[in-house]
C-alpha cells in the first residue's frame, strides 16, 4: 500500500552545506521530519556541487518519512557563475552588471534543459536570455 503524502516542500539550499537553521529547519520541523537525517542526506548527495544553490523538492509522508529530488541550479545562479557575479543588478534599467555571449546562452540553456519545460534549444535560450535581462545582464544579439 502506498504511503500518504502529507506535504511537498520546495527549497533552495547551498550544495553540500545545508544546515538545520532557516530555511530548512523550520519548514521541515513543522512536519515532524527528522531534520538532521534530511540535512545529512542532502549534503551527501550534493557535496560535489559545492558553491551552487541546488533546488530540492521534498515529499513528506504522514509517517514522517521523506524522500527528495534535487534539481539543477536556478538559471540565475548559472548566469552569475558564468560571469563571476555576486548578484544581479539592483536597477536593471540603468545598471548593467555583465554581458552574456550567444555561446554562453547556449551553454547555460543546454545545462538547464532537462529542468525547463521545452526541448527546443532556441526556446531554452530565450528563457535564459529573459532571466539574464531581469538581472541586469546584457545579452549579445544574433
Amino acid at each position: 500500500m502506498a504511503k500518504k503524502i502529507q506535504a511537498v516542500v520546495k527549497l533552495n539550499l547551498p550544495a553540500g552545506e545545508a544546515n538545520p537553521g532557516p530555511p530548512a529547519g523550520p519548514v521541515l520541523g513543522q512536519y515532524g521530519v527528522p531534520i538532521m537525517d534530511f540535512i545529512n542526506q542532502y549534503n551527501e548527495r550534493t557535496k560535489d556541487q559545492k558553491g551552487n544553490v541546488i533546488p530540492v523538492v521534498i515529499t513528506i509522508y504522514e509517517d514522517r518519512t521523506f524522500e527528495f529530488v534535487t534539481k539543477l541550479p536556478p538559471v540565475s545562479e548559472l548566469i552569475k557563475k558564468k560571469l563571476g557575479l555576486e548578484k544581479g543588478s539592483g536597477e536593471t534599467k540603468r545598471e548593467t552588471v555583465g554581458k552574456l555571449s550567444r555561446q554562453d546562452l547556449e551553454e547555460i540553456a543546454k545545462e538547464k534543459m532537462k529542468d525547463l519545460n521545452t526541448n527546443d534549444l532556441e526556446a531554452a535560450m530565450r528563457i535564459v536570455a529573459g532571466t539574464a535581462k531581469s538581472m541586469g545582464v546584457e545579452v549579445e544579439e544574433n
